[in-house]
């Protein structure tokens, strides 16, 4: 049985590496606890009930709660973000680490290794393919050797709301695709305003779900004004309030 959790916990550890690399919602602890689980509850349906009990064992029956169970916490990692939602590769990704689980609690080790092989394959490569595929209509437009794109925000604010716009932004940000390089806040010629900067970059254009992030700000009594640009392309969109 220990070989079994050890597996459990090992091969959910490697889907959580990957997991981890790209920071997603579910990561490395995530994976694993969810691996242990599923191999401990099947566990328990084969081995924890003796003779006198009353029915009999049956390790499929405890195998399909997990199935639907695991449906509550992939739940909590879907977001909706404007038109967009988000998580879901991470709610499959931690079924398939429920299966990964359940495989070693039952045994099954050879295939639970092939599952976290497979896992793991589609998570990068298929991701790789992906983004080629969604690249070829707009192939002429690809111009830069590096795909990473680097965004800039900056927002006027009032000095005593600098901090809630900051810590706004970085909500906002936590529930999407960009990834965060810098952020500071500098005073402004004027008195009572600060300038907060916030750097980060993005796989590829996301133009859009950039209005999606700085829409809000722009809507603030305390904001005067925000701005967004493109770089290393010096392609830069403003926006005014």
């Amino acid at each position: 049985m220990l070989l079994r959790v050890a597996t459990g916990v090992g091969l959910g550890t490697v889907i959580g590496i990957e997991r981890q690399y790209r920071s997603r919602r579910a990561g490395l602890r995530t994976n694993a606890l969810v691996a242990v689980g599923s191999t401990l509850f099947v566990l328990l349906s084969a081995h924890g009930f003796g003779p006198g009990s009353v029915g009999t064992p049956d390790p499929t029956r405890v195998a399909a709660q997990i199935v639907s169970g695991i449906g509550f916490l992939g739940g909590g990692v879907i977001l909706r973000d404007g038109f967009s939602v988000r998580g879901l590769n991470t709610a499959a990704t931690l079924w398939c680490t429920a299966a990964v689980g359940a495989l070693a609690g039952a045994g099954l080790y050879s295939t639970a290794v092939v599952g976290t092989a497979a896992v793991v394959v589609v998570n990068v490569l298929l991701r790789l393919f992906a983004r080629q595929i969604d690249r070829f209509p707009a192939s002429e437009q690809a111009e830069s050797e590096d795909p990473a794109v680097i965004y800039e925000v900056v927002a006027v604010v009032k000095t005593k709301a600098a901090v809630r716009v900051r810590a706004q932004l970085l909500q906002t940000l936590g529930r999407s695709d960009f990834q965060l390089i810098s952020m500071t806040s500098t005073e402004t010629d004027h008195d009572g305003l600060v300038e907060v900067r916030a750097e980060f970059s993005a796989e590829h254009r996301e133009d859009r779900q950039l209005e999606v992030v700085t829409t809000p700000l722009g809507l603030e009594p305390s904001v005067s004004s925000v701005r967004w640009g493109v770089r290393p392309e010096n392609d830069e969109h403003e926006e005014q309030k």
